[in-house]
């Protein structure tokens, strides 16, 4: 069985090509043919580390929140002090003489 690589986000777009080619989806570990409308996976956008997946693979991984997006992963993160936080920061440590 295929298995996928750990990444903080994913990329996710559709796919569909004329080449004759056969790719290994990374979930269900079956062929899937170039021809046939599928989805690219990309590991935190590194176009270079991209996979071919069957589009229902695709979405039963979303579904299960193990395939998460740029945009869900930044919602998670913290976000960093505003510049009016950072001034009334500074300026705390200026009237004490401590740094």
């Amino acid at each position: 069985m295929a298995k996928l690589e750990p990444a903080l986000w994913w990329e996710v777009r559709r796919a569909q090509n004329s080449k004759a080619a056969t790719y290994r989806c990374p979930f269900c570990g079956y062929h899937l043919h170039a021809t046939t409308e599928h989805m690219l996976i990309s590991p935190e956008g590194d176009s270079s580390r991209r996979r071919h997946a069957h589009r229902e693979c695709v979405l039963a991984a979303r579904k299960q929140d193990r395939l998460p997006l740029r945009e869900e992963w930044i919602a998670t993160q913290p976000r960093p002090p505003s510049l009016l936080r950072r001034l009334l920061r500074r300026g705390e440590t200026g009237r004490d003489g401590a740094a």
